[in-house]
């Protein structure tokens, strides 16, 4: 029997726990591509893409290590669409080349998982043997970035207003992971879906 590579999207609101359900397919034996690790590895020291960047936006935004200042080019382009838009021609092309090769890497029989965070809010959903949303409701959400990360109330409504709401969300989805409660529960609801991955990609699709 052939084996046959399932290619899955993970997303979901902050504080909704996409992080813990990544780990946890990761351990048992996913291949995870995190969009965001993929960010930060292509503007690098030594990367182009730095110094596209530099030349466009000004040498201010290197710091003296000679690492990208995020928080100094965030300043730059927050309230700018002209300039996000060309901070997005510089990266997201680059992005795209390296997860495709990434992914591409991975052998024959493996469930390789990118984790995406803003998957619906960049039209990226379509094209993948399966989207899966982790979702738990606001009030839980804010609760857990308030009490575990120590994140100010109005700095975690602010982020999620400037996400997609979870309607959006759940509709791109094949699979809604529910955290709204315990995490042997969530736990449960991975293990089923980690088996059901592995019959996909010992079947011959």
């Amino acid at each position: 029997m052939s084996q046959r590579t399932i290619r899955v999207a993970l997303t979901g609101g902050i504080g909704s726990g996409k992080s813990e359900v990544a780990g946890i397919l990761a351990r048992r034996g996913a291949i995870v591509v995190d969009a965001d690790q993929v960010a930060r590895q292509i503007v690098e020291p030594g990367q182009p893409a730095l110094a596209e960047i530099a030349a466009e936006f000004g040498a201010g935004v290197i710091r003296a290590d000679g690492t990208l200042d995020r928080a100094g080019l965030a300043e730059i382009v927050f309230n700018d669409p002209a300039r996000l838009t060309r901070l997005n021609e510089i990266t997201h092309p680059r992005i795209a080349e390296r997860t495709r090769r990434l992914m591409a890497a991975a052998p024959p029989g493996s469930v390789v998982v990118y984790d995406m965070p803003l998957l619906v809010e960049q039209g990226l959903a379509a094209g993948w043997d399966l989207v899966v949303v982790v979702d738990a409701p606001d009030d839980v959400r804010i609760r857990r970035l308030v009490g575990q990360r120590g994140l100010p109330e109005a700095d975690v409504r602010a982020r999620m207003s400037a996400q997609a709401s979870r309607e959006e969300r759940n509709a791109a989805a094949d699979v809604v992971l529910d955290n709204g409660g315990d995490r042997a529960s969530l736990i449960a609801q991975v293990e089923a879906l980690w088996e059901g991955l592995r019959i996909g990609a010992l079947s011959d699709g």
